[in-house]
């Protein structure tokens, strides 16, 4: 068999397209979910806690420092950034994480009480037995001990 062929035939089963499908329609529904986060859910709690934008919250470490230059020009002190801890922007992340878990708990949810359904609906494959051979069943088993 030859190397395409075979690459063929393992790109083309059931499980690795659906997982290809999952995997692009997840990250679709993680932007959606972000957008709706920033652009609904954040807003809203802004607003209820007085006008806080939770992307703009921050603890600053260290304040950044601008560049300072003698007459000549020369750079006497180097410029350096800022350092801090975004907090509200991990808040919002955390916000977005949530949500996405439990969306996907109300998939999973419903794929198992479909799940459970279909397993009621289909018959049982073990055979029911008479009267008469529980009986004898009983009988065997009280029989050995």
């Amino acid at each position: 068999m030859s190397f395409v062929k075979e690459f063929k035939e393992f790109a083309m089963r059931g499980n690795l397209i659906d997982t290809a499908v999952a995997f692009v329609m997840g990250a679709s529904f993680g932007k959606i979910v972000s957008a709706f986060v920033d652009g609904i859910v954040m807003p809203l709690i802004g607003m209820l806690t007085g006008g806080i934008d939770f992307n703009d919250k921050k603890l600053i470490l260290k304040d950044a420092v601008v560049a300072t230059k003698d007459a000549a020009g020369n750079i006497i002190t180097k410029a350096a950034p800022e350092v801090s801890v975004k907090y509200g922007v991990f808040i919002t992340n955390v916000l977005d994480f949530i949500i996405v878990a439990f969306a996907v708990f109300l998939v999973i949810k419903a794929i198992n009480a479909a799940k459970k359904k279909q397993e009621d609906a289909a018959p049982s494959s073990i055979p029911k037995t008479s009267s008469t051979d529980a009986i004898l069943m009983e009988i065997r088993d009280s029989l050995k001990k």
